[in-house]
């Protein structure tokens, strides 16, 4: 889980450095000011269409990640049920056998 966090905190910076050095690169680009704002305008779109498209990525990973863990907990309270049923029965077993010796033990 912490190795999905690191990579999500990567890909921000990255993709947050990536996006200054491309306004720096333009702003400092010798071209009229509206050249530089449509090529802005494109490179938001671009970002924009990353971030979505990152949101969607991390969005599966955590319905994922949740449908593994009911699952496991599924699994976890089933193998809970049949300890506890197992212990039942060797209770009773027991219980039966103490009540057993000691009607021997009265007669």
């Amino acid at each position: 889980m912490s190795d999905e966090n690191n990579f999500g905190s990567f890909l921000m910076g990255f993709t947050v450095g990536a996006l200054a050095g491309a306004i720096v690169s333009l702003l400092m680009a010798p071209q009229s000011g509206e050249e530089t704002r449509q090529v802005l305008k494109e490179k938001a779109i671009e970002l924009k269409e990353k971030g979505v498209e990152t949101y969607e990525e991390t969005k599966q990973r955590a319905e994922t990640a949740y449908k593994d863990a009911i699952a496991k907990a599924d699994e976890l309270a089933k193998v809970a049920k049949e300890k506890a049923a197992e212990i039942s029965r060797s209770a009773k077993v027991k219980v039966e056998k103490v009540a057993d010796d000691a009607a021997e033990a009265v007669e």
